[in-house]
């Protein structure tokens, strides 16, 4: 055993200091795209059958609403620059940034080297919710995505509905692309209305029974082109387990909404990084 240091009090008590202070980071005009969001019109609706996964398309300067329809249930999304696969969502860079869970004003970022705002959360009807007893919360992006790999690793499974396979399968036909090259553009996702934390004891990640009922929603300014990728989790409202088909699970809906000409004034998707790129050399 380890012996104990005699200032290991003093070392366990030095102040926690945030990594990333975002008091100079650009803030999203939320009245802006408030107002915009109230004039604007439906123009697409996506069903996301339960176990299944289903990709949509929204313009720079439109919403996208995620819609719980029929019962209690998680999600997991992708998003990617609509014209270049390599400018995806990074979930690490977003949780650095804005802490573990998301919630109305919070971004999502993209990844290097571009590291701008893909969207903006402006609705969360889980808002509420905040962080529970066990010090769970909803909408994670510290969790992954259920995965076939992981599922065979512990279990010895071959199991195909999974969320990692499910948007696998969803942008290889919204690209006509083979499955093998699709899989390399699936990444670490948002988990939409998914109850989440670690334990106190053993610092590992839980879920629980999400508090999503029909009627809840959680809606994105687009601040780029966007291709998307949700997935109707197999784990139901992941109260129970995941990457099987025990547990009850319910379609989600996608909401494209599009606001009148005219309504964000002079607004302009936000250009990529401005980092120059030498590293040094």
């Amino acid at each position: 055993m380890t012996e104990i240091p005699p200032d290991a009090a003093a070392r366990r008590a030095a102040p926690p200091v945030v990594c990333y202070p975002i008091e100079t980071l650009p803030q999203p005009d939320l009245a802006l795209y408030g107002s915009a969001l109230e004039a604007a019109e439906l123009v697409e609706s996506v069903t996301v059958p339960p176990r299944e996964a289903a990709s949509f398309r929204v313009a720079a300067g439109q919403f996208f609403r995620i819609v719980s329809v029929e019962g209690p249930q998680v999600g997991d999304l992708n998003l990617w620059h609509a014209g270049d696969l390599s400018e995806r969502f990074y979930s690490g860079k977003t949780r650095a940034l804005h802490g573990t869970h998301v919630s109305s004003g919070d971004r999502l970022w993209s990844s290097f080297p571009h590291l701008r705002p893909m969207a903006t959360i402006v609705e969360d009807t889980l808002g509420w919710y905040g962080i529970d007893g066990f010090g769970g919360s909803v909408h994670d992006v510290i969790g992954t995505r259920c995965d076939p790999y992981t599922g065979n690793l512990l279990s010895g499974t071959q199991y195909h509905h999974c969320c990692h396979s499910n948007l696998t399968r969803a942008l290889g036909d919204a690209l006509d692309m083979p499955l093998p090259e699709a899989e390399a553009h699936v990444h670490d996702v948002l988990n939409v209305f998914m109850c989440t934390g670690f334990t106190r004891d053993t610092g590992q990640y839980f879920m629980k029974a999400s508090p999503v009922r029909p009627g809840d929603h959680l809606t994105f300014f687009a601040e780029i082109n966007l291709l998307g990728a949700l997935s109707a989790c197999p784990g139901g409202d992941c109260g129970s387990e995941h990457s099987s088909d025990a547990a009850t699970c319910h379609p989600l809906r996608v909401d494209v909404l599009a606001p009148p000409g005219g309504a964000l004034g002079a607004w302009q998707p936000p250009a990529r990084n401005g980092y120059d790129r030498s590293h040094g050399r």
